[in-house]
């Protein structure tokens, strides 16, 4: 199975760190916080990567090259406007292939295993989803047993973590340009083809530099 690591975003909420710096780049116990996901992944042997890249990309670029010092295989999707989260993965699709790949937001800090990663058949997503974060109280999803559904009133709401395995065709026919993943994983809920998993490990959205200190402090703990 390959991966995509999304690591596109201009980091504003990190400003001024993220002035010269993509924050894909910024350290974390002394390596860049991209190079988690990346020695995760092939530790648990997902050793095909493809990353994309906006702002300041060519320093993520000049960093990791072709992965090959990180025992990976990486592949670049370059983005040359803003495309969200949906329209950058529907660009890197004819990189990814037509199996179900590993998606993970390239700025979160978590000691989940990747290894366990799997798309049930039937299904075109499977979301890994944690307890609700102190910035998102509310959640995204509902979790039924392993089947996700989009929040209720009667059911308590999850967050979802950034990791999930997609199935390329929730995208495909998608047109090319900017749009947002969100809402294509809320219509394939409401059909049943999401499934889901609770994470309840280490997990940090490292979007301020606060919280960029609390993932240094669950490493170094």
């Amino acid at each position: 199975m390959k991966a995509m690591i999304l690591a596109a975003g201009k980091g504003e909420r990190m400003r001024p760190l993220t002035l010269h710096t993509p924050k894909p780049l910024l350290p974390v116990a002394g390596k860049p916080l991209i190079q988690w996901h990346i020695e995760a992944l092939a530790s648990a042997g997902v050793q095909d990567l493809v990353i994309n890249h906006a702002w300041l990309g060519e320093q993520l670029e000049r960093h990791f090259a072709d992965g090959s010092e990180l025992g990976v295989r990486i592949q670049w999707s370059r983005e040359s406007a803003p495309l969200e989260t949906g329209g950058g993965i529907r660009q890197a699709l004819p990189l990814l292939g037509e199996a179900p790949f590993i998606l993970v937001n390239g700025d979160v800090r978590t000691s989940f295993d990747f290894a366990g990663l799997a798309l049930p058949a039937g299904k075109l997503a499977h979301l890994v989803l944690i307890d609700n974060p102190p910035h998102n109280p509310g959640g995204d999803f509902t979790l039924r047993g392993s089947l996700v559904s989009n929040p209720s009133a009667d059911a308590p709401g999850l967050t979802y973590s950034g990791i999930a395995v997609l199935h390329p065709a929730l995208l495909a026919e998608q047109p090319p340009g900017a749009f947002k993943l969100a809402p294509l994983l809320r219509a394939a809920a409401d059909q049943g083809l999401v499934s889901g998993e609770h994470f309840a490990g280490a997990w940090i959205d490292v979007g301020t530099p606060e919280r960029l200190a609390d993932a240094e402090r669950m490493v170094e703990g």
